[in-house]
């Protein structure tokens, strides 16, 4: 039987779906297939945004639909056969899990004690243990969007704990732990004192206040408002709004109230508030804000507009009809949906819940055993986990790239690593600012910083001397971002590069082969991807960098493999590729496989390698059995080394695309010092995922 929790508060805008999506976090890195329910929905209708969000975050596999019990009316027709439904469709949903996520309904239809009550029965008849979300703002509704709840009282927290645990026991359920969040950051352990006075011995946490996950983007309040983009950036509606600024005063006395992340609201007659508003805020002495918003039944004049357009500013400005009254009202009231649009919100809030929640406890209380299965969430996990105690320092070139300041930002939220950024200092955090991302413990330094350049320019000339290199010729090279970020690499000052989203392969790893250069006792560099598949992680090699390697270089790739593989947990059973298994076949190609499968065992005679095999001998037990019975390594190989390029990148990617692997890499083996290289279409996710690996290499 599945081991479940259900996520249930006292009242409505607890939070708790920020809870949910930690505590389901937490499961998926112990337990395979962690599964999602959502017993009572605001509609059957419509699709519950929160329920979709954490669905998407789920390794169980499970469709929308069968993870929804019964809608409010239901529950307002009949509220027994209501349960009876939701506790049926539970029982499906267990059926396919491991442990399942219960998330308690939004309070938005009854909004009293009875609602608590009705969670409490639902989650006694589950045979759930409750973990109780308590709001520590004092204001409820959308008036948390924009405006400024006062925190509640550790004392009040106290006295709604006692009201909710003994609604629980009325209903026989277990309370298994309880959660503060939106706490006051200045009382957070007398916050958790008084709570857990009421809980039974059960655990308690708080969550302080984070104003960025409640706050509204400029996507938000374009919805509510019921606008449209005239101007700026599309990609900046991601940005969070943290306040609303009314002009309606004179510039002089609206310019002092401007501040990081305002939204402000300009009647679109007042032509002069809107240029000066724009001009703020791109001047470096006012704050960045997060958008303008222009209301009003008027027409910006046309040399107005021109204007605006001329300053190619990248602030998005939104037009509504409305009056200033109601427009104001509507912004205030606009509500953000976390983690539905954002990976910056999502990033931040495990984070968040990371620092605020022993995890440990959590799944200790849960009984949650940790599986031998691995899935694609559970290694990248623990990838972040292994680099966040690496405690490496990693360079990252190319700062004018958005994805990279995503990343970045995700990272030093994570703590997965120290970082250094190339790019002008001044244009790489002023963009930063206009995506709403925090990379204030990035370093930040220019490719044309003079003590670094003659520092390096000394260095590289040094290095190619033998290839006729003057001091001149390589102050100019070591300008390029690339050998930068290699020279940083080499002389200390950052323990590993990743680049490649903005530049080729070759633009990215040249200045390694000229600069780092191979460890001793490695002929070639090579590269590699991990295989995360739906139980397993595998290595694939080499993919990426050498198109016809001979036998002595497969040899080398081999070995190389195996180290990587150990390096990142995975214990290395070695398959050469081929078309042919054993001694069944003859001709060239096989033969450059039985060669270097030969010179890899005497290079490596601890290590267990198989070749020439195929590949279904290689990974099915069953085929391996017949071709190969008295095999170590066939059907249950770890390290696949294809025979060449054009076998091994083309079977990654078709296993990447037709059984839904995370490919992560290429990760590059056999330098000195770790490099890496990225896709130029590679996501946010796959730039943090290349960075924590880099820092696990350079440990």
């Amino acid at each position: 039987m599945a081991r479940s929790i259900c996520i249930t508060s006292a009242e409505g805008h607890s939070g708790k779906s920020t809870v949910a999506l930690g505590v389901l976090d937490s499961l998926s890195r112990v337990t395979a297939r962690v599964g999602v329910f959502r017993p009572i929905a605001r509609t059957t209708s419509e699709r519950d945004y929160v329920l979709s969000m954490l669905l998407e975050h789920s390794a169980a596999g499970l469709d929308y639909d069968e993870c929804v019990g019964v809608g409010y009316d239901a529950v307002h027709a009949d509220p027994d056969a209501a349960l009876a439904t939701i506790v049926s469709r539970f029982r499906q949903v267990e059926e396919k899990c491991d442990a399942v996520v219960i998330l308690g309904s939004d309070y938005t239809d009854v909004g009293s004690p009875a609602e608590l009550a009705y969670n409490a029965r639902i989650a006694a008849n589950l045979g759930a243990p409750v973990l109780l979300v308590l709001n520590g703002r004092s204001g409820s509704g959308a008036q948390e969007s924009l405006g400024s709840p006062e925190p509640r009282a550790p004392e009040q927290l106290g006295q709604v704990a006692s009201l909710a645990v003994a609604e629980l026991e009325n209903a026989r359920a277990e309370l298994v732990a309880a959660v503060v969040n939106r706490a006051d950051a200045d009382r957070i352990d007398e916050t958790i004192r008084e709570v857990a006075a009421h809980t039974g011995g059960a655990p308690a946490w708080a969550l302080p206040e984070d104003p960025i996950l409640v706050a509204p983007t400029m996507g938000d309040v374009l919805r509510a408002v019921d606008g449209e983009l005239v101007g700026g950036d599309e990609e900046l509606l991601g940005r969070e709004a943290l306040s609303v600024v009314v002009a309606g005063m004179s510039m002089v006395n609206v310019l002092p109230r401007l501040a990081d992340g305002a939204v402000v609201i300009i009647a679109a007659d007042r032509t002069d508030a809107l240029l000066s508003t724009v001009m703020a805020h791109g001047s470096a002495t006012f704050p960045s804000l997060a958008g303008i918003v222009m209301n009003g039944p008027f027409e910006v004049p046309e040399p107005v507009q021109r204007l605006i357009d001329g300053l190619d500013t990248a602030l998005p400005i939104i037009r509504t009809h409305g009056d200033t009254y109601p427009t104001a009202m509507r912004v205030m009231h606009a509500r953000g949906r976390f983690a539905a649009a954002s990976t910056q919100r999502y990033s931040r809030a495990l984070s968040l819940f990371e620092r605020s929640v022993d995890v440990a406890e959590l799944t200790r209380v849960l009984d949650v055993a940790r599986t031998d299965v691995v899935t694609p969430l559970m290694f990248e996990y623990d990838l972040l986990a292994r680099a966040r105690a690496a405690g490496r320092h990693i360079v990252l070139p190319e700062g004018g790239d958005d994805r990279i300041l995503r990343a970045a930002a995700i990272l030093l939220e994570r703590g997965v690593a120290e970082l250094t950024i190339l790019g002008e200092p001044i244009e790489v955090r002023a963009r930063a600012l206009e995506l709403g991302l925090d990379i204030a413990a990035a370093n930040v330094l220019s490719p044309f910083d003079p003590v670094h350049v003659a520092r390096f320019a000394e260095e590289y000339a040094r290095l190619r001397a033998h290839k006729g290199m003057t001091y001149e010729r390589a102050a100019d090279t070591v300008t390029d971002v690339s050998y930068f970020g290699t020279m940083m690499v080499h002389t200390g000052l950052a323990d590993g590069m990743v680049s490649g989203a903005a530049h080729t392969t070759a633009h990215t790893i040249r200045p390694s082969f000229e600069i780092i250069r191979t460890a001793p006792g490695v002929e070639v560099v090579s590269s590699v991807f991990l295989m995360a598949l739906a139980d397993r992680v595998l290595v694939y090699g080499d993919c990426a960098v050498i198109p016809d390697p001979t036998s002595a270089e497969l040899a080398d790739i081999a070995v190389s493999s195996a180290a990587t593989a150990r390096q990142f947990g995975v214990e290395p059973r070695v398959a050469m590729l081929s078309y042919s298994t054993g001694a069944s076949g003859s001709g060239a190609d096989v033969d450059k496989v039985r060669e270097a499968t030969a010179l890899a065992r005497e290079r490596a005679p601890e290590l267990p390698i198989e070749g020439p095999i195929q590949y279904d001998a290689a990974a099915d037990a069953a085929v391996a059995r017949a071709k190969l019975p008295e095999s170590d390594v066939a059907g249950r190989a770890t390290v696949f080394v294809f025979p060449d390029l054009n076998t091994g990148n083309n079977t990654y990617k078709a296993v990447q695309r037709s059984a839904g692997a995370v490919a992560i890499g290429p990760v590059l083996q056999g330098l000195n010092k770790p490099v890496n290289d990225l896709s130029r279409g590679a996501t946010v996710q796959d730039i943090v995922n290349t960075v924590a690996l880099t820092a696990i290499q350079g440990a």
